[in-house]
């Protein structure tokens, strides 16, 4: 069994937010709030570290299409134990077609290391603000997405996933990847600076995931500043192991002790064309059929596949 190791480091200075204040009275109600919740929250948040390498062993069995990339986490988190380091990694970037599981996979990632997870969708993204915040002068101004992340949370090493990131639509005033420039070296994350609060953050802890469907849309220097991984759709046998899977948890998750524990080779056969991410929909629709027709074990005919979106056939 492992267990989640914990230190902690200041991700701000109190000094200079104290300063930030006094200098923001009276100008804006919001500012000023949010140093006041900075100083009496405190500075200091948890960075977290599995104590073993094994505790990656159940994203192995959950996300077996995730091998290359858990395989490189596994070296990764030997060295940081060898070294006697923090769990800090290059940011990683998740090719793969919509569904292959991208996004489960970095939650669960989170899980793991006992960390918080916040999701940031850059599809039609249209503006840096939301992750850099925006400047306290103008109307409706806020903090972003990071500096929150760290200021609210408990964690300086949250995993922060930006999802679709070839979608991110920039303006002739505004590119919503810019600040990844910053954000995405240690050495410049440790002293990042909000636009809205302007207090110099230490960001550098945290554990970057971006996804993608393909790099196109994506400039070069990002990614070179990524390690950049091809995530395949399942194989049927890894399908059939993530549907099984699944089902065991969903019978605890839901209390239904008496149903058969195990799927059918013919229903897991028909739950291999359904992708990762509709997979868990599509099993509790399944044991819902079998609950109403009276049935502790699902059938194949439980087992309702819908059409995509604009696939289906239209009818009068």
């Amino acid at each position: 069994m492992s267990i989640t190791l914990a230190r902690t480091c200041a991700v701000y200075d109190l000094i200079e937010v104290q300063e930030a204040l006094d200098r923001s009275r009276g100008r804006s109600p919001e500012l000023e709030a949010f140093y006041e919740r900075m100083l009496e929250t405190g500075s200091d948040r948890f960075v977290t570290k599995p104590s073993s390498i094994d505790a990656l062993d159940p994203l192995f069995e959950e996300c077996p299409n995730f091998d290359e990339v858990l395989d490189d986490l596994v070296r990764y988190l030997a060295l940081a134990h060898a070294g006697d380091r923090g769990f800090n990694v290059m940011p990683i970037l998740l090719l793969g077609g919509p569904g292959v599981g991208k996004t489960h996979f970095a939650r669960r990632l989170a899980r793991v290391m006992q960390t918080e997870c916040e999701l940031i969708s850059m599809n039609a993204l249209s503006a840096g603000f939301v992750i850099t915040g925006s400047s306290a002068s103008w109307r409706g101004a806020k903090c972003g997405k990071v500096a929150e992340r760290l200021v609210r949370g408990q964690y300086a090493n949250p995993v922060i996933v930006l999802d679709e990131v070839e979608k991110a639509t920039g303006s002739s005033q505004s590119d919503p990847l810019a600040a990844l420039y910053q954000l995405l070296e240690p050495e410049t994350a440790s002293s990042f600076r909000d636009e809205f609060i302007d207090v110099e953050i230490d960001a550098s802890q945290i554990f970057w995931v971006l996804t993608a469907n393909s790099v196109e849309g994506i400039p070069h220097p990002l990614l070179n500043r990524m390690a950049v991984y091809e995530v395949p759709s399942p194989t049927p046998a890894q399908a059939a192991g993530i549907a099984q899977r699944m089902y065991a948890g969903l019978l605890d998750e839901l209390n239904l002790p008496g149903f058969d524990p195990r799927l059918g080779d013919i229903v897991l056969d028909k739950l291999v064309g359904v992708s990762p991410r509709d997979l868990r929909k599509t099993l509790i629709d399944g044991l819902g059929h079998a609950v109403a027709a009276g049935r502790e074990r699902v059938s194949v005919d439980d087992i309702r596949i819908r059409p995509a979106p604009g696939k289906g056939r239209i009818g009068f």
